[in-house]
């Protein structure tokens, strides 16, 4: 029976980029995907967050999905365009580029990473005990330390796990569709009393990809070509001659989230973790931040840097959010609808939205960069995003995320008069003294003190913040880099210092 450190269920943009940062670990993780290839029905979901985006340069691949995508620097709420522009980051735009491209280029580089893909396979049942998970295939077994669900709304290892899925139930059910239409079609977004309707091209035009709120609420995932026919009779008056359709499908604003994110050795990611309505589409790229939050913690798991422990902050930070999620969600929804007490609200709305605080607030929140993960009280960095910033070194310039391309921590020194105590440090730390700026600015707060050191975790946010001594440096190091391998107070021999 093959063994490996981590197996992973799907591989989706989360499950890929889970991988990924497992292999950066030095993980021994291995995906199961019952695709025969990375083949999609439709074009799916259509773009990446500013803060994916940053993630992505995080790891020295974002050209990849820069260069074939289409730049946004605007949000949209309510019928109101937000300038976005304005945002403290290297990539302050929303991406238009469809999953099925950003699926492909992160399994070009998971496999890179020499990672295995079970494919045109599935697991259909595990059993976990006190040493790992014996995972059933369709076609055999493996065996592994830990099991992640990256499987779905539908979970199959969320299911089998036992693991509670509360929230809402839907009552409203939406059709996406691509197709070709006979007649020219009414482009853009229109009001339905459920929801909304919007058409717009694909493929330059030849096509045509459009989300039409059904007039009565169905199940199942599987529409017929009469079923989308009625619902664009219902919204428009008419089918518009629709013909060649490629893919259909039934969403719905279901709004449920995974009562925890991880049981003993199973743990769950993106969609098996919380599903909701697709208003606002975030749902790829909050499942590709719950993998870049999971992964490196795992990582240090499996390969004895970190405690078990470790992952139970993965729960603890990454089910905020996804909690704030689906209430989004759930309001964007509501103010899809068409009545007229929605209109009313929907037509004030756009000029609170455009005041600079709304403004600001709003667009933090869209693009993912307002996170703040709960690490004590302290400095307006602590929990957050480190910033991308550009440095002066003694060799020379760099960029701040391009130091964390390997997914290691990073102890940056930035002039601090405290000689750091890295006695808890180990080989995974990097220490870097730099200089840079004294213009610090975080999204929708606005500018703070410069610290005079930071720990910046793989993930890229700040886990512990100098005031020019190293106070707190050792329990930060340890809870977040893990315990020193060292014999006595002196810094591991093993330290990277650039």
């Amino acid at each position: 029976m093959k063994e490996h450190d981590v197996i992973i269920a799907g591989g989706g943009p989360t499950g890929l980029v889970l991988a990924a940062e497992l292999a950066l670990a030095r993980a021994d993780v291995a995906i199961v995907e019952r695709r025969r290839n990375q083949d999609l029905d439709g074009s799916r979901a259509g773009g990446l967050l500013p803060r994916t985006i940053e993630l992505l340069d995080q790891r020295g691949i974002a050209d990849r999905f820069i260069s074939l995508g289409q730049q946004h620097p605007v949000v949209l709420f309510s019928g109101a365009v937000l300038d976005a522009s304005d945002l403290p980051s290297r990539h302050p735009y929303w991406l238009g580029l469809w999953q099925t491209e950003v699926e492909r280029l992160l399994a070009e580089w998971v496999s890179e990473l020499g990672v295995p893909i079970y494919r045109s396979n599935e697991i259909t049942g595990f059993v976990q005990d006190e040493e790992g998970v014996d995972v059933e295939l369709g076609d055999g077994r493996l065996r592994s330390r830990y099991l992640v669900g990256c499987d779905g709304g539908r979970s199959l290892v969320r299911k089998t796990a036992g693991i509670d899925f509360p929230g809402w139930d839907a009552d409203i059910s939406y059709l996406i569709v691509e197709a070709e239409m006979a007649e020219e079609p009414a482009w853009g977004i229109r009001h339905t009393v459920k929801g909304i309707a919007a058409l717009g091209m694909l493929d330059g035009g030849k096509r045509v990809r459009g989300v039409v709120t059904e007039d009565r609420f169905r199940k199942g995932d599987k529409p017929t070509l009469e079923e989308l026919r009625e619902a664009l009779v219902a919204a428009y008056g008419t089918d518009f001659g629709i013909h060649n359709v490629t893919w259909v499908s039934r969403f719905t604003d279901a709004a449920r989230q995974a009562a925890t994110y991880r049981d003993r050795r199973v743990l769950l990611a993106g969609d098996a973790a919380h599903v909701h309505s697709p208003a606002g589409g975030q749902g790829l790229n909050i499942g590709v931040q719950d993998a870049m939050n999971l992964g490196w913690k795992l990582g240090q798991v499996v390969t004895g840097v970190s405690p078990e422990s470790l992952l139970d902050t993965y729960h603890a930070e990454r089910h905020p959010i996804g909690a704030r999620l689906l209430q989004h969600t759930l309001a964007i929804t509501a103010l899809s609808r068409g009545d007229e007490r929605t209109n009313a609200l929907r037509a004030m709305l756009p000029e609170i939205m455009q005041m600079e605080g709304p403004r600001k607030w709003y667009t933090a929140m869209m693009a993912g960069l307002d996170i703040r993960y709960d690490l004590g009280a302290g400095h307006a960095l602590l929990g957050r995003r480190m910033p991308d910033l550009d440095l002066t070194t003694k060799n020379g310039p760099i960029r701040l995320y391009q130091l964390l391309h390997d997914a290691r921590p990073l102890l940056l020194d930035l002039g601090s008069s405290a000689s750091l105590d890295l006695a808890h440090a180990h080989d995974r730390v990097q220490l870097l003294e730099a200089t840079c700026g004294d213009d610090w600015e975080l999204p929708a707060i606005g500018k703070v003190d410069a610290p005079a050191a930071v720990l910046v975790r793989p993930d890229g946010y700040v886990a512990w913040v100098g005031d020019g001594t190293d106070l707190g440096l050792g329990n930060a190091l340890s809870a977040w880099a893990g315990e020193s391998a060292g014999a006595d107070d002196r810094p591991p021999s093993g330290i990277q210092r650039l």
